[in-house]
C-alpha cells in the first residue's frame, strides 16, 4: 500500500481549502443577514418607543448629542433646554427611551425630529401639535429620486454594515459617507430609503404623522 505523492497531497489540500472557502462565505452571509434582521427588529421597537413617549409626554423626544461619549454623564439623554430641542439632529436618545445605544454593528442610530412636534405642549394643551400639523422630513428613493414618504415626523437610521456616517459609542463619527448614504448623514431634512446595493446599506425607519396622530387621538391627547 503506497502513500500519497506530493502532487496528490497538494491536490487534496487544494480541494479541502476550496470546500472551507465555500463554507465560510455562506456563514459570513448568514451573520450579515442576522445583523440586518436584528437591527430591523430594533428599529421596530424604537419606533414603538417613540410613539409611546409621545403618548405619555404629548410630544416627540429630542435627539441626544451625537458627539458625547457614552462614558460622559447624560449621554443618550435628550438635548433639551427651555422646553424645546436644542437641535433637530443627533442620535437616538437611547437612555431617555430605555433602548439599546447601538445597532447590531455597534454604532449609534442617527435620529432627526420635526422641532415643532417635540416642543413642550403650550398653555395646558395635551399635545405640542394639532391634527393639521405635519412633519418636515422627506424620505426619498435616492438623493435625486422620487418621494417615498412626505411630512414625516421623525426618522431613525442605522448606517448598516459599513457604518459610514454613523456615530460610535466614543462620540466619533465614521467618515466616508457618499451619494445616497451621505443623504442620511448630512443633517438635513431629506433621507434615502431603498433596497441595499454595493454602495448603500443603510436601514431607515420613520414615524408617520398619520400613525402618530391616531395614537394621540386614541390616548386622548388630540384633538
Amino acid at each position: 500500500m503506497r502513500g500519497f505523492t506530493l502532487v496528490e497531497l497538494a491536490i487534496s489540500l487544494a480541494i479541502v481549502g476550496l470546500l472551507l472557502t465555500m463554507l465560510v462565505v455562506p456563514l459570513g452571509t448568514q451573520f450579515d443577514q442576522r445583523r440586518i434582521s436584528d437591527t430591523q427588529k430594533q428599529l421596530d421597537l424604537i419606533t414603538e418607543a417613540i410613539l409611546g413617549f409621545a403618548v405619555t409626554n404629548g410630544r416627540l423626544p429630542c435627539p441626544a448629542t451625537a458627539a458625547t461619549a457614552n462614558t460622559v454623564a447624560g449621554a443618550g439623554t435628550e438635548n433639551r433646554a427651555a422646553g424645546a430641542c436644542v437641535s433637530s439632529d443627533g442620535v437616538l436618545p437611547w437612555a431617555t427611551l430605555g433602548m439599546p445605544e447601538t445597532d447590531a454593528w455597534g454604532r449609534r442610530f442617527t435620529y432627526r425630529v420635526t422641532l415643532a412636534m417635540a416642543d413642550d405642549p403650550a398653555g395646558g394643551l395635551q399635545s405640542s401639535f394639532t391634527l393639521t400639523d405635519d412633519g418636515n422630513i422627506q424620505i426619498k428613493s435616492a438623493s435625486a429620486g422620487v418621494t417615498v414618504a412626505s411630512n414625516v415626523a421623525a426618522v431613525i437610521v442605522s448606517h448598516g454594515k459599513d457604518g459610514l456616517g454613523a456615530y460610535q459609542p466614543s462620540g466619533a463619527q465614521i467618515a466616508g459617507a457618499a451619494a445616497d448614504e451621505l443623504e442620511n448623514a448630512n443633517a438635513d431634512v431629506n433621507f434615502v430609503s431603498k433596497f441595499p446595493d454595493s454602495s448603500f446599506d443603510d436601514i431607515v425607519a420613520w414615524v408617520s404623522p398619520n400613525v402618530l396622530k391616531s395614537r394621540m387621538v386614541a390616548a386622548g391627547r388630540l384633538p
